[in-house]
């Protein structure tokens, strides 16, 4: 239907799009990752491996990676806690407010993320307005330093944030799920608790699975959050890249670890679709 010249117009502009800007910083940040820094901070093009062995070997980039991947878990975990059950009941028994209770659920996703993340920080804060609360109702007799420059503070944010993010493809594959199912499930006798287990959640298994991939990719990245609100107890290992990157001048072992992290990324999304083929029902 349609001539080479015309395919060639309509495929090139967004593949030179994607090689420029996507595949050529990632093919840079590669190279970066073998070269290393001088004592006068300047970057020497040798090749070797001391910037995997460094973070390998260095005790801090373990734990910042195995603390940032448990952060995302937890964010990922509750996020589907709280995404799944909403879906669900908009999904199947909303009924002529399904459209309304969807817009509101997707309101935040209208606000700025700095927005959101500085509103924690104010609810938590010494003299927020949880501590407050607290306190006024004789809960506690001081504030809850926990709160706030912790690993609860950035899982509590994180799942705020991303939460949306969760729910929108687990409620598109229960709104893809045949109702002709649900009803053949009830009328062979089967209860609601029953179909569910056996009919909605095998089939909504594919909105779950990336659900949970959004939340987790998404959390592990993350650097804002644990900044604003992490402490020392809270950084993530992006916050350790973007020192890197920053005040440290130490861009290969940055782009090291940057590229550890997108192998990771890249992994549990090629695992992740796997599964979801597996799980698919059309």
């Amino acid at each position: 239907m349609f001539s080479r010249a015309y395919k060639l117009a309509i495929t090139l502009p967004p593949l030179l799009w994607v090689a420029i800007f996507l595949l050529l910083p990632y093919a840079l940040m590669f190279v970066y990752s073998f070269w290393s820094v001088s004592p006068t901070q300047a970057v020497v093009h040798s090749w070797s491996l001391s910037n995997y062995r460094e973070l390998v070997s260095h005790e801090v980039y373990r734990q910042t990676l195995l603390r940032s991947a448990w952060i995302a878990a937890r964010v990922m975990i509750f996020s589907l806690l709280l995404g799944y059950p909403v879906a669900y009941l908009l999904s199947f028994h909303a009924g002529i407010r399904k459209n309304f209770l969807y817009q509101l659920l997707i309101i935040p996703l209208w606000v700025s993320y700095l927005v959101r993340a500085y509103a924690w920080k104010t609810i938590l804060g010494t003299d927020g307005v949880l501590n407050t609360s607290l306190q006024f109702a004789h809960l506690t007799s001081h504030p809850l330093q926990f709160l706030l420059y912790s690993p609860f503070a950035v899982v509590l944010t994180l799942t705020h944030i991303y939460t949306p993010f969760t729910f929108l493809p687990v409620y598109a594959a229960m709104e893809h799920i045949p109702r002709n199912l649900v009803e053949a499930s009830h009328d062979l006798g089967a209860s609601r608790m029953q179909t569910f287990w056996r009919v909605i959640l095998p089939l909504s298994i594919p909105g779950v699975l990336a659900g949970a991939t959004f939340a987790f990719v998404l959390s592990f990245g993350d650097f804002l959050a644990p900044l604003l609100l992490g402490g020392p107890s809270g950084i993530m290992i992006s916050n350790i890249v973007v020192s890197l990157f920053g005040a440290a001048y130490n861009w290969p072992l940055g782009a090291a670890i940057s590229f550890c992290m997108l192998a990771l990324v890249v992994g549990l999304l090629w695992l992740s679709e796997k599964f979801e083929h597996r799980w698919d029902f059309s």
